[in-house]
């Protein structure tokens, strides 16, 4: 942590320096004004230790400058002539806190370490809605299907609510894209939007990165570090591939998504957060709970609001436009299209990979061809071989698994809740299958 100590006083600047040095924080001191604003623009303290009374630019005129000049730092500021007035110009300036002389060392470093974790958590905040912002644009949705039409419509009324939300589907079938979505429409599109893969992270990094972490918590932990769940708090946390979280963190999270507290590991002081919970998976938990992988109290808090994606296969009139799509967001493929054969052939194939291999297929074909029109022998061999069969494979693998459980459960209603699937869906494959409740 850097901190700069701007104070008349020769003494306290002295002691400020040895005692501050001492924590280990690197601190520079000064007792001009205008040295202030330098040191601010040069070296980027974290902490600003500001005297309202010096000589020249005094401690006001130094808080103006900053908030006019947008400069980042965190002011707390000192004074021997203690006014409520003063304060709360002080407070209307910009500055973190308040301290009036004499203190206590223990009172200012407990300051210190405060508005430093605010002066972190705005810039994770800072760094990560930028971040968001360079690489993902409004949500456009390709596509034709009423069923997706349906969700999107279903998505603005999800988005008014703080209730969690769970978007199950196939992999590839664009999930986030979904959460996004509800973020963008809700009340919290101006916070961040954070997402974190539960089957991607160890369980022991989870847990950290989850909840932070507090100074000395474990070896290597030199610091404290805020979690995700702090980083989102007024904002979207999306825990992508929910299913796989570990049992022993599925407990702590349900008691933050029902109290809003946690603690971070290591820590004995509760945190508050304020984020609104959206969950995706590719599992039918319901199964998952079924066989002692996945905390039945838990599936119903995230789920209680669910939205189910179709698979690419069960809306292939969206085939089309997502193709044309693909071909024109990269200007190098703007001139090149794809025949009528070789999109007929697109749309007969099964897409076990979903939305994510159509993408993948129509730019690998787009880049290797030196035509202009793709034709059928132009794209990959295992589309173009018996297409229909794997397409048949597929359907009958579903079928399968669908007729088993429904006949396990018996109900339309309870099979398309274990199965992740629209009601209507289920009501449709089951007519298709000769089937009736």
């Amino acid at each position: 942590m850097k901190i700069l100590v701007a104070d008349d006083d020769s003494n306290l600047r002295k002691v400020l320096t040895i005692e501050l040095s001492g924590e280990g924080f690197e601190v520079q001191a000064t007792d001009s004004g205008l040295r202030v604003l330098e040191l601010i623009e040069k070296d980027e303290p974290d902490v600003l230790i500001l005297d309202l009374n010096m000589p020249g630019l005094g401690g006001m005129e130094v808080l103006k400058k900053i908030k006019n000049l947008e400069l980042s730092v965190e002011v707390i500021v000192l004074t021997a002539h203690a006014t409520v007035a003063t304060a709360v110009d002080a407070m209307k300036l910009g500055a973190y806190d308040y301290l009036t002389k004499p203190f206590k060392m223990e009172e200012l470093q407990s300051v210190i370490e405060r508005a430093f974790e605010r002066r972190g958590l705005l810039r994770e905040n800072f760094l990560l809605k930028s971040q968001i912002k360079r690489q993902f644009q409004p949500q456009v949705f390709i596509t034709k299907s009423p069923l997706l039409h349906e969700i999107l419509e279903n998505i603005e009324k999800i988005a008014l609510s703080d209730f969690p939300v769970l978007v199950s589907g196939e992999s590839g079938t664009g999930k986030e894209l979904f959460a996004r979505a509800i973020h963008e429409a809700s009340r919290r599109a101006e916070g961040p939007f954070i997402p974190i893969n539960c089957a991607a992270i160890p369980e022991n990094m989870l847990e950290s990165e989850m909840f932070g972490y507090e100074k000395g918590a474990f070896t290597g932990a030199h610091a404290r570090k805020l979690g995700l769940l702090e980083i989102a708090n007024q904002g979207i946390l999306f825990l992508d591939e929910i299913g796989d979280l570990p049992l022993p963190l599925q407990g702590k999270l349900l008691r933050v998504i029902e109290t809003g507290l946690f603690f971070r590991v290591g820590g004995v002081k509760e945190v508050r957060t304020d984020v609104k919970f959206v969950s995706a998976t590719n599992k039918e938990i319901k199964l998952e709970v079924e066989r002692g992988n996945f905390r039945g109290d838990l599936y119903y808090r995230i789920s209680a609001l669910a939205i189910f994606i179709p698979p690419l296969r069960e809306r292939k009139e969206d085939i089309p436009p997502l193709v044309e799509h693909f071909s024109k967001i990269n200007p190098a493929f703007r001139n090149k299209g794809f025949s009528q054969e070789a999109l007929k052939l697109l749309c007969e194939y099964g897409w076990p990979g979903n939305v994510r291999e159509l993408q993948n297929v129509v730019h690998r074909t787009l880049l290797l061809s030196k035509k202009e029109m793709i034709e059928p022998d132009d794209l990959p061999a295992d589309l173009t071989a018996e297409p229909q069969t794997a397409s048949t494979r597929l359907e009958d693998v579903e079928r399968e698994h669908i007729l088993k459980v429904f006949k396990k459960v018996g109900k339309r209603g309870k099979a398309a809740e274990i199965l992740g699937m629209d009601p209507k869906t289920l009501y449709r494959k089951l007519l298709s299958y000769g089937v009736e409740e």
